[in-house]
């Protein structure tokens, strides 16, 4: 069985620098599972890291595609599963880095995402929906027939929201039910699942004193470059917070302050959200900072584990 680290939490907990550590302690390369640092021009509002910061350790999956691409799971996995390969040739260990619980469920345990045939007239019915009567509406017709899902899945996904309806359609199964059989699935890999946590409230002021970090660095000018280059709303690289809420003031709706107070509320809220999502997860191993006081000891406590688990060898 073939070795699998994953190094996660919420936004702005301090998962990079921690990652680039631990890649150099045992010979790995990382794995980028942020569904907006793949795309190209990015760079503030996904906090995304640059080569110069990378300190010699390859990144995969970073500023490789284009913002007005789409970029879903079924893609994500085909990405990630290449670059697993490629650093298995290398002899290197594969390091998973990023927020997005659900991308990771789905290399971890081999989730099956393929689409059933779609019907394309439903899909706009949906889409058009949701542009007449908001994300609450269509939210609200998820939570009618699947309210397991409509937990999960907040509302401003309106693209997962709509997958989530398709598939009910489609096949008359909750989506949170094939979800649910697919985790029970065995993972193929031999596995380390580290969840980077701190107190909620340092959590917090970090998101916050980001967010401001993003707006004097030129936040709004990457995103007027980013409409400059054809990106629009409804583009999946615009369901970014920071982008979205931008655009919105871009387009003459309230003020920059209003603006960043929600790009604040929104990420302090996805925080929340993805710590819930971990909570779920089986076979989770815990860090939480209060407890390791320097990230030195964050990491002989992540060295400890992966020896005992044969990741890496015993020194």
């Amino acid at each position: 069985m073939k070795n699998l680290v994953i190094l996660t939490g919420p936004t702005a907990v301090g998962k990079t620098s921690l990652s680039i550590n631990l890649a150099k302690a045992i010979n790995g390369e990382i794995i980028s599972a942020d569904s907006m640092q793949i795309y190209k021009g990015m760079d503030i509002g996904t906090a995304k890291i640059m080569p110069e910061e990378m300190d010699g350790v390859t990144h995969h999956l970073i500023d490789v595609i284009d913002p007005t691409e789409d970029f879903h799971v079924v893609r994500f996995k085909e990405m990630v599963e290449a670059a697993i390969e490629e650093i298995y040739a290398k002899g290197k260990v594969p390091i998973i880095c990023g927020g997005t619980g659900f991308y990771i469920q789905a290399i971890l345990y081999d989730i099956d995402f393929t689409e059933n045939e779609i019907d394309k007239s439903y899909r706009e019915s949906l889409e058009k929906f949701a542009a007449e009567f908001g994300e609450d509406a269509l939210h609200d017709k998820l939570k009618a027939i699947d309210p397991e899902s409509a937990e999960s899945i907040p509302a401003a996904n309106v693209k997962r929201v709509i997958r989530a309806i398709e598939y009910y359609e489609q096949t008359g199964e909750k989506f949170s039910v094939h979800n649910a059989t697919q985790k029970e699935k065995n993972s193929p890999y031999n596995f380390a699942y580290f969840v980077l946590n701190d107190d909620r409230q340092l959590l917090y002021n970090r998101i916050d004193a980001r967010v401001d970090k993003m707006i004097d660095e030129g936040l709004v000018d990457e995103v007027k470059s980013l409409v400059a280059k054809g990106v629009k709303k409804g583009m999946t690289a615009m369901d970014g917070i920071g982008y979205k809420e931008l655009l919105d003031y871009l387009d003459g709706n309230g003020s920059l302050e209003d603006a960043v107070e929600l790009i604040k509320k929104k990420s302090r809220n996805y925080a929340k959200r993805q710590l819930t999502w971990f909570r779920r997860e089986k076979e989770v191993i815990w860090l939480d900072k209060t407890v390791y006081t320097s990230e030195d000891m964050l990491l002989d406590e992540i060295l400890s584990t992966l020896r005992e688990k044969g990741i890496i060898e015993s020194v």
